[in-house]
């Protein structure tokens, strides 16, 4: 794709610079939406683009803000920042490069839901990325286009950014509500959800910087132009998350139904010299192994209903490239210590399962395990699956259990190879 829309700052050099980007028509779109639209026409607009989160469940942005009830006040959005899948880089990028798309999309989004107050919440190690949009938001205030009566009208946003402790779990949505009111980290019991019991109780959006930034292109464009792009039931463009055995990882805006293969070759340079593609995450360490036996792995579309035939999810498109190397009883160990270290612990399945799945994959991965330890890992992975608080203890059994039925050589091969030792 020729033009970006999302990273835009490759086509555009200092478009982080306030007056580069409004030179470009930054902020035009707000001031059109604020000017001349009711908060229920935006909302319309989005939902008839088809616009899906980018933050991973790929729900229905316009559909997503509907539920906000309009007999509870007042009602606030709190942008998801928390970028910690392993994998995924792309919003850091947004927020460093095009800060002001993302924020004028931030903007939109409280306007369409009537909110005055908008939050970001970042990841705790983002305390550079905060103190930079800082910045941008004090410049945006001076200039006139944040604060209170917005180009003439009786409207007032005000956006302020908010530092986490570096914890994953506070990327689930409740967690984070929990973290940015000041307590502990940890998910709620839900229902209720968000949309009716949020920030400090009231109604609540949370989105995606992806998801946000997305906005100013649909609001001035139309819903129209967004769903020529992409595929019908996956409309718009993404940003994948490229990395692994390639030859350029790296981000990489695409139409949504590029395939695998295109983003692989085309755009990562492919892989080493005599190395073949083994399996693929789609969704970073969150989503089920791909298993690449054959083309029609590599010749999948890159949307949510194609990624999902293929046994995987697309989540936030953090794509992980493992060639013919890579063990898959190391990968999954890997995966299972990172999901152990970040389970909040509030929930036994996840707090239980993740330590014992980590235990007995390392055990697996050293050599120093049995073919039973391997039935035994299949074994707590299945008894976690189904029975957590919030998805991250889901997640972390996704690779245990695809990584052992497509690849169980590759842990038997980890089995045997010192059973000399241990006899």
């Amino acid at each position: 794709m020729s033009e970006h829309f999302l990273l835009r700052h490759r086509d555009i050099p200092g478009i982080d610079r306030l007056d580069v980007y409004r030179r470009h028509g930054g902020f035009e779109t707000i001031k059109k939406v604020l000017t001349t639209m009711q908060p229920s026409q935006v909302l319309n607009e989005v939902k008839a683009s088809g616009l899906r989160g980018r933050g991973g469940a790929g729900f229905p942005t316009g559909i997503k803000w509907s539920f906000l009830p309009d007999n509870l006040w007042p009602h606030y959005v709190v942008c998801n920042a928390d970028e910690s899948e392993p994998g995924t880089f792309k919003d850091r990028e947004i927020m460093e490069s095009n800060p002001f798309q993302f924020l004028e999309g931030l903007m939109i989004a409280a306007y369409a839901v009537q909110a005055k107050v908008a939050y970001v919440y970042l990841r705790g190690e983002f305390w550079q990325v905060a103190n930079f949009l800082d910045e941008k938001i004090t410049e945006m205030e001076a200039a006139g286009l944040l604060g209170d009566n917005l180009f003439g009208t009786q409207t007032s946003i005000r956006l302020y950014t908010h530092l986490g402790a570096g914890a994953y779990i506070c990327g689930e949505e409740t967690a984070l509500l929990e973290s940015l009111e000041g307590k502990l980290g940890q998910p709620r019991l839900r229902p209720p959800f968000p949309a009716v019991y949020g920030l400090y109780g009231k109604p609540t959006v949370v989105n995606n910087v992806e998801t946000l930034t997305n906005l100013p292109p649909i609001l001035e464009k139309g819903a129209a132009w967004y769903k020529s792009l992409g595929t019908e039931k996956s409309p718009g463009v993404k940003i994948f998350s490229l990395s692994g055995n390639v030859q350029r990882p790296g981000n990489y805006e695409l139409p949504l139904g590029a395939t695998f293969r295109e983003l692989i070759y085309t755009h990562g340079g492919g892989l080493a010299e005599g190395r073949k593609v083994k399996a693929i995450l789609p969704a970073g360490a969150s989503s089920s192994i791909v298993s690449v036996d054959d083309d029609k792995v590599l010749d999948t579309p890159m949307d949510y209903e194609s990624v999902a035939a293929i046994g995987s999810q697309l989540g936030s498109a953090s794509v992980i490239v493992c060639d013919d190397t890579v063990n898959m009883a190391w990968l999954v160990e890997k995966t299972v210590n990172f999901f152990k270290h970040e389970s909040c612990g509030k929930c036994t399945p996840c707090r239980e399962g993740t330590f014992w799945m980590n235990r007995i994959a390392g055990r697996i991965s050293s050599g120093k395990g049995t073919s039973a330890d391997i039935d035994l890992l299949e074994d707590v992975a299945r008894q976690i699956a189904g029975k957590c608080l919030c998805a991250l203890g889901e997640f972390s059994v996704m690779a245990v259990q695809t990584g052992i039925a497509q690849f169980r050589s590759d842990f038997e091969e980890k089995v045997h190879s010192h059973t000399t030792e241990r006899v």
